[in-house]
């Protein structure tokens, strides 16, 4: 699935404009974010969105050389559950 990029969050929006995905963070610093809302629509549950959606975050910011603090509960289990995935960028 493909993302947009806004200010401090990836989204999707179905055609009609409404929110379907969404992760957001909040810098901390500069060299540090904290991970802290992700949300998938109930009819798109199941697909491994969200885990998309974390990963997106992760591989950004590696790519800004920046930390993330998983706060959100999916996001925390998610850094959790796959260690070899994040263990680099987990503040």
């Amino acid at each position: 699935m493909e993302f947009v990029k806004g200010e401090n969050r990836f989204f999707k929006e179905d055609e009609n404009g409404k929110l379907i995905a969404e992760v957001t963070w909040v810098p901390s610093g500069d060299t540090l974010v904290i991970l802290d809302h992700t949300f998938v629509d109930e009819s798109l549950r199941g697909q491994g969105i969200a885990s998309q959606l974390v990963e997106k975050v992760a591989d950004t910011m590696r790519a800004e050389g920046k930390k993330i603090n998983p706060t959100c509960p999916f996001a925390k289990a998610e850094f959790e559950r796959k260690p070899e995935k994040y263990n680099d960028i987990k503040a």
